[in-house]
């Protein structure tokens, strides 16, 4: 059975965790220790929930008011855009059986899985794409199944990746390529070595998270055959957005 949205986000929260989750009211909020709006966010089910609980609760945590908001969680959306709160990052959710991206193997010695800690090459190019140690912080939180992606091309390191399974989910997060190895196919193989390392450990599907406006990697993941099965957002406190 395709898993459906909650489990998909059950599968976010476990394979990009927090530091800590705190109970606020209605709200799950995250402490992220600066490893991004995934795991510094709030959420909750009750479109109705009060706003002054999440702020309080984000202010304590030395955060900024930050909440993650399903696509169909439209009256919610509606009660923060009215309270002031602008919008971040609208992000597509795709997703694909694992035997689809296997169907097509990497060429030899493209791609590396390499078992936790990264390696240091690793490490440099998630730095050059902006991926820092707050955020490598998070994949050494993640308790799973995980591993660090190590693509090649030209027999120079080309890019990096991670991937981790929650349950029977596998999902990729930072996937960098340097810019001087873009269109050589890094990104494809690396894909399709993530689902074979995938698969090896038991994963029957594979999910990535794209922000909307990121036009290459959105053309990359439908040359995959990687189906857009839901959407989510980010809106934020307009008057504590960092410029």
């Amino acid at each position: 059975m395709t898993p459906g949205l909650d489990a998909l986000f059950a599968a976010l929260d476990a394979t990009w965790p927090a530091i800590r989750t705190v109970r606020a009211g209605a709200w799950e909020v995250r402490e992220g220790g600066g490893g991004g709006s995934r795991v510094s966010s709030a959420t909750t089910d009750d479109e109705e929930a009060a706003l002054a609980e999440m702020e309080a609760a984000q202010a304590g945590l030395g955060q900024p008011a930050l909440v993650r908001l399903r696509g169909d969680q439209t009256r919610l959306d509606a009660r923060l855009a009215a309270a002031g709160y602008g919008v971040k990052d609208p992000t597509n959710i795709r997703l694909a059986p694992i035997e689809r991206l296997c169907a097509e193997k990497p060429p030899r010695v493209r791609v590396f899985a390499v078992d936790f800690p990264p390696l240091t090459i690793q490490r440099e190019m998630w730095e050059e794409g902006g991926i820092g140690p707050e955020r490598v912080a998070v994949m050494e939180r993640a308790a799973g199944p995980k591993t660090a992606l190590l693509g090649r091309s030209n027999d120079t390191p080309a890019g990096a990746g991670f991937v981790a399974i929650h349950r029977n989910i596998a999902m990729l997060h930072a996937l960098e390529v340097r810019a001087v190895m873009r269109r050589q196919g890094v990104a494809v193989n690396m894909m399709r070595g993530a689902a074979l390392w995938a698969q090896e450990h038991g994963a029957r599907w594979m999910t990535v998270l794209v922000t909307q406006q990121n036009g290459a990697a959105n053309a990359l993941y439908e040359r995959l055959e990687m189906d857009l099965v839901g959407t989510y957002l980010y809106r934020q406190a307009q008057a504590r957005q960092e410029a």
